[in-house]
């Protein structure tokens, strides 16, 4: 090697060193910590804990902390700090009473990266545009959602379509989570759409396919590695990728229908959520509070997401628990019979009288745990959880695993168990600590219309069918964890009663 190329190896080799050093100090200013700021496991310089969390299930290895560090700790994903919120007396703090507080999502590079830096739909946005975008979306589902008692009609009426489906299959074993999906999706697309769609209709497949994908994507460990690592993420291969194709293709299916839409817009008589915000739009020029094309498909995108995903993922744990508890399933059977009969449609006047089948739908809903993280929050201001400081803009994260599992308010958490919903007398009790809906300004917007989807579907189902699986099989209870938690693939026999 000639001298000069010795000097320049040695200055490249400094100046690599100098840039290594140079992290590590940011890293070390980064990580130091205010005063009484949550305490947490010991996290790698740059990378922070990003390898110690459990990919296939993260809540469960978060929950376990809370255990270790007390029910406000800290976790480091590369540079950023997110303070975990554990335990229904803490939660209930931060999103309740804290409400105002903890109202605003952070800055997500990956979100910021399917929205195009739009006005981020319902589920991201912040500040007015969120306000007025939520108030309107739940306005919108009063109309034609809850307020139209035609609403449960078109349930009753998707039920039927959903029975033919099962009994297609000829008492044969069959998979039934596409079934479901169709079912629980048609609900949404009326209201947002102002149709269903067929079961065969490869558009409508397609759009259900690239729904669950990016709802497991989405809550998976990719997700935290994109927001992590944005700039490295960006350009490596990976399954992450497969967030942004996904949300792309449902974009370009929703744009169809909202140009459809347009073709014959009557403002004197709206169809749907598509036509309402279409209306709204025209009335509304200022786009600053996201009246818009652009975020019109984000909000239709947010409520199909949310309107279709966590309602099938419960009623297909549903099948999962009452398979492997034929007591209950018969139980809960013998009440439909008493109540309804077997030959009339359920309707949501039969909830009172029938506690049991409710307290088992709720037990399901428990223990199903089908949005085991919330979403993301951050504070507006300096505050305190648990004695502990939160700074202004610290995300904060809470486990709604950490409440439905609290052993301060079960009685038996790990237990199915429908008895936690009823009183000595056999009479149904509401629990405090059931969030499924997560709690406070940001809880689902379309908590009743799922209520009343899960009462009606579940009746109808289990007053036509008795459901078992193949000879000799146990269904397993552990789940696939994205935003949402999955069962694992299973198949069922669907008996006509």
């Amino acid at each position: 090697m000639w001298p000069c190329d010795l000097f320049l190896w040695l200055d490249l080799r400094g100046l690599l060193l100098f840039i290594f050093a140079v992290l590590l100090v940011a890293c070390f200013l980064n990580r130091k910590d205010p005063p009484n700021f949550p305490p947490g496991p010991p996290a790698l310089p740059l990378l922070g804990n990003i390898f110690n969390i459990e990919s296939k299930q993260p809540h469960i290895y978060l929950t376990k902390l809370a255990d270790v560090y007390g029910n406000v700790f800290c976790i480091r994903l590369g540079r950023h700090k997110t303070v975990f919120v554990s335990g229904w007396r803490m939660v209930k703090e931060a999103l309740v009473t804290q409400a105002d507080n903890f109202v605003d999502r952070p800055y997500s590079p990956m979100v910021t990266r399917i929205y195009s830096g739009n006005s981020a739909g319902l589920f991201f946005s912040n500040g007015n545009v969120w306000r007025r975008q939520r108030r309107f979306a739940m306005a919108t589902l009063r109309t034609f959602g809850l307020a139209r008692s035609s609403m449960e009609q078109s349930i009753c009426e998707e039920s039927q379509h959903l029975q033919e489906a099962m009994e297609k299959e000829k008492g044969e074993p069959f998979d039934p989570v596409p079934l479901l999906n169709n079912a629980v999706a048609n609900i949404i697309c009326q209201i947002v759409f102002g149709r269903r769609f067929d079961y065969s209709d490869h558009k409508f497949q397609s759009m259900l396919k690239n729904l669950t994908e990016m709802a497991y994507l989405e809550g998976s460990v990719w997700a935290l590695l994109y927001d992590a690592f944005p700039a490295l993420m960006k350009c490596l291969p990976g399954p992450h990728n497969g967030i942004f194709s996904n949300s792309k293709s449902l974009e370009a299916s929703i744009r169809g229908e909202i140009e459809r839409h347009k073709l014959d817009l009557d403002p004197s008589n709206p169809r749907d959520y598509i036509d309402t915000f279409l209306i709204e739009e025209k009335l509304n020029r200022n786009s600053q509070l996201g009246f818009h094309d652009a975020n019109l498909v984000l909000c239709c995108l947010d409520l199909f997401l949310a309107g279709s995903e966590t309602t099938s993922k419960t009623l297909q744990w549903g099948l999962i628990y009452l398979i492997r508890n034929p007591h209950i399933q018969e139980k809960v059977q013998a009440e439909i019979d008493r109540v309804i009969g077997r030959t009339r449609q359920p309707a949501m006047a039969d909830k009172p009288n029938l506690p049991y089948t409710d307290a088992v739908i709720h037990e399901i809903q428990r223990v199903g745990n089908i949005v085991p993280l919330n979403g993301l929050r951050k504070a507006a201001k300096d505050t305190t959880l648990g004695g502990y400081f939160i700074p202004k803009g610290t995300s904060v994260m809470p486990n709604l695993t950490s409440v439905l599992f609290d052993k301060n308010e079960w009685e038996a958490p790990d237990t199915f168990n429908p008895e936690h919903f009823l009183d000595a007398e056999g009479k149904f009790v509401r629990r405090e600590a059931f969030l499924p809906f997560s709690a406070g300004k940001r809880a689902c917007l379309g908590e009743g219309l799922a209520r009343m989807e899960l009462f009606l579907f579940f009746v109808s189902l289990f007053q036509k069918f008795h459901f078992s699986t193949l000879d000799g099989v146990e269904l397993s209870t552990e789940g696939i964890t994205g935003a949402t938690r999955t069962p694992l693939p299973f198949k069922v026999y669907a008996k006509a009663r």
